[in-house]
């Protein structure tokens, strides 16, 4: 069996660019890669509005570097002469070179404090203080002033409205909060400064260390990709962890994201989920959230792990950390208690693990080791008055296994087992196999020794079951984003022209609100679409229709009328002898369902046998953080209803459109369930990547629906289509 895959450290690149947003967005990360160090690993430190002023943020960041930082501290402030034995400075100049200078002055004064630290030649700089875009018009004005003064001397800028940051290596703690971390190689950043002081008092009462840690504030200048890139680089940080509420630019965060994950694991939080929490987090930070699903699919895209909790947001950094990669989703489970063995067995159904299946080798030679009345299938229970000599026996065997890939021992505790030597025996067979391991010894005060001799060897300890079964799938995740290979999007021979001309001559009619009147949009990026016509008189109508020979559909075109069906304006399959009695139907409808609409005519189509295929919705709208995000999913009537759907982010690749295929419940459905003949996936392949092309080429394009489009055995058709665009944009 292969030997598992370590978290290796390869060097960080990007390649490729998104243009001006990307450089704005991720801070030029290539040119400040070099200078975020420095922030990070400074020899010499100003704070700005030092005091000694008891619970003052100044008092408190001055402390903070005193006690634990390696460099130089210096005291910057014009109305004392001393604070905390520290020689107090008018200004920066005075004590120049300076590496990071920390801005804790009141509002009214931080850019004049900010533009004198730029003149005396400081390049990274912290503003602590807060008043900025999350304070109203007034404050957002502010921000943008800051911003400019960051341009106009390049500087590396956290915050504002920062808690500060800190770095173990040195000592670093230059913020007001109340703990210091221990050391570790995990780098956490986090877009809350409260958050931050709670996490760390957490950690520490577990041990859990840090390398890195920044208060993000209302990320003026810095934000999340550029500690993204910089950490990526970082031979010293294993894992990155945060907890965001927004991002900046999303599509230049996915690149630069899906870069570093090639070598280094990214987990987060990211918060407003929900429609309450996003307006919460909007209120907190000032921050326009994108959509959740936007979110979930950029983040997915960009090989980051994604955790709902704070519990699982440490659980998968802490196993990442210190645990070797599985080769592949098998997990054998060791326990001396059934019920919890159940639970545990009940959590890897519900991940995307799997239960090993042993080898006849490994399931004999537990039967001979083995007391009579043990299981010696997975889960494999050794019962309940096993001693540590018995899992140790039994935990060998299975990682022995070459079904085995992972693996979890579960212990109740009892008077014939020393949780301090079972923690000697997992950490011991977890080395001699090389494979991850999770422990779960329940318990209270009798698992601290035991817990804190297994985190001395890597190997995470918890409570529950599920806990370890998650962690453990955290490690499998990350395996698979580390073997995959992104593939770069197609891209097919258009005629722009073409599709140029249908929006601008919405914008011409004074809408921006277009239905199958567009259609020739679709065929203009070569996206197969029924023999038809709109039509403006009965007469007309009935031309058409000869010429298309056979039954037909009809359907009211009217950009005021965006539910036709759900009116009475489309009827199918309709005889060439009925046609024009159909046409008067369809407008009288619509004019007694809204006068006031806009019809343009009626659309005769050719009638695409809809029951010999079946009907998906492709569609896009228009995120303000990751740009075009691409639906699919089952279509027809009930879309709305079901919500079987997928989502990504345009522009896809082909791979990225197969799995979205894949990931519906209807899915069978593409592939002949019940009977049925398959449909032809690589045409509706090429018709999602062909609108992801559509949708980037055209920002204007705010939301699109084509549905439905009939995935039938010899091709895919777009029956149906809705779109609505932003006429600024053209």
């Amino acid at each position: 069996m292969p030997g598992p895959r370590a978290v290796g450290r390869e060097p960080f690149r990007i390649r490729g660019t998104l243009g001006k947003v990307f450089l704005r967005a991720v801070g030029s990360h290539q040119e400040t890669m070099g200078k975020l160090s420095t922030l990070f690993a400074p020899d010499r430190v100003a704070v700005v509005g030092a005091s000694d002023e008891e619970g003052s943020v100044g008092r408190a960041v001055t402390e903070n570097l005193l006690e634990t930082f390696e460099g130089e501290v210096f005291a910057v402030n014009p109305t004392k002469e001393r604070v905390l034995d520290l020689e107090c400075h008018d200004e920066v100049a005075e004590v120049a070179p300076v590496d990071v200078a920390v801005i804790v002055v009141p509002t009214d004064i931080a850019l004049e404090e900010l533009r004198e630290a730029a003149e005396a030649g400081v390049e990274n700089v912290v503003v602590i203080t807060a008043g900025f875009g999350e304070a109203g018009s007034e404050g957002a004005a502010r921000e943008r002033e800051l911003q400019a003064i960051a341009a106009e001397y390049d500087l590396n800028l956290v915050g504002p409205n920062s808690l500060g940051v800190m770095s173990t290596t040195n000592g670093l703690n230059a913020t007001f909060a109340p703990t210091m971390p221990g050391a570790g190689n995990i780098s956490f950043m986090s877009q809350s400064g409260a958050f931050v002081t709670a996490v760390l008092d957490w950690a520490a009462d577990r041990d859990l260390g840090f390398k890195d840690v920044v208060s993000v504030g209302n990320k003026a200048v810095l934000d999340e990709g550029d500690f993204v890139a910089e950490w990526g680089e970082d031979p010293e940080t294993a894992v990155i962890a945060g907890y965001l509420e927004d991002v900046g630019d999303g599509r230049a965060f996915m690149e630069t994201a899906r870069e570093v994950t090639r070598s280094t694991p990214i987990v987060v939080i990211k918060s407003g989920r929900t429609e309450a929490g996003a307006t919460a987090a909007a209120s907190h930070t000032g921050a326009l959230a994108g959509s959740d699903r936007a979110y979930s699919a950029g983040l997915d895209q960009a090989g980051v792990l994604r955790v709902e909790t704070v519990q699982e947001l440490f659980d998968a950094a802490s196993i990442l950390a210190s645990q070797p990669l599985p080769e592949g989703e098998e997990v054998a489970i060791v326990t001396n208690a059934g019920g919890p063995g159940v639970m545990a067995t009940d959590a890897v159904g519900d991940s995307d693990l799997g239960l090993a299946e042993f080898a006849d080798e490994t399931i004999d030679a537990l039967a001979e080791r083995l007391p009579q009345g043990a299981n010696v299938y997975n889960p494999v229970d050794i019962i309940g008055d096993a001693d540590t000599d018995r899992f140790r026996d039994a935990l060998r065997t299975v990682l022995a296994d070459p079904n085995v890939s992972m693996a979890v021992v579960l212990s109740c505790p009892t008077a014939t087992l020393s949780y301090a030597d079972l923690a000697e025996a997992i950490a011991a067979e977890q080395e001699r196999a090389g494979l991850p391991v999770a422990a779960t010894l329940m318990g209270g005060t009798r698992t601290r020794e035991a817990t804190a001799a297994l985190a001395d060897a890597g190997i995470p300890n918890y409570f529950d079951p599920a806990r370890g079964i998650g962690s453990l799938e955290a490690l499998s995740s990350y395996a698979d984003i580390r073997e995959t290979e992104w593939a770069e999007p197609g891209t097919f021979d258009v005629d722009r022209e073409r599709a140029t001309a249908v929006l601008e001559r919405a914008v011409e009619r004074g809408t921006n609100r277009l239905g199958v009147e567009a259609m020739a949009l679709l065929s203009a990026y070569g996206i197969p679409t029924p023999t038809g016509e709109i039509v403006s008189d009965p007469a007309a109508a009935e031309g058409v229709a000869r010429e298309i020979e056979g039954d037909v559909v009809m359907k009211i075109v009217s950009p005021d009328i965006l539910h036709k069906s759900d009116i009475g304006g489309v009827e199918v399959g309709v005889p060439l002898a009925d046609v024009r009695d159909t046409y008067e139907d369809l407008v009288a409808r619509a004019r007694n369902y809204q006068p006031d609409a806009t019809i343009l005519g009626v659309q005769v189509q050719e009638l695409v046998d809809v029951d010999a295929g079946t009907e998906t919705i492709v569609g896009a709208s228009r995120d303000p953080t990751f740009g075009p995000l691409l639906l699919f999913g089952l279509g027809g009537i009930f879309v709305e209803v079901l919500e079987d759907t997928a989502f990504r982010v345009a522009p896809v690749a082909e791979p990225e459109v197969r799995e979205m295929l894949e990931e519906i419940d209807a899915a069978p459905l593409l592939h002949g369930a019940r009977g049925r003949e398959p449909a032809d996936v690589d045409a509706l392949v090429e018709v999602i990547q062909r609108l992801s092309q559509l949708v980037t080429d055209f920002p204007a394009i705010a939301e699109l629906d084509i549905n439905p489009v009939v995935a039938a055995p010899d091709g895919a058709v777009a029956v149906d289509l809705r779109l609505t665009i932003d006429q600024e944009e053209l």
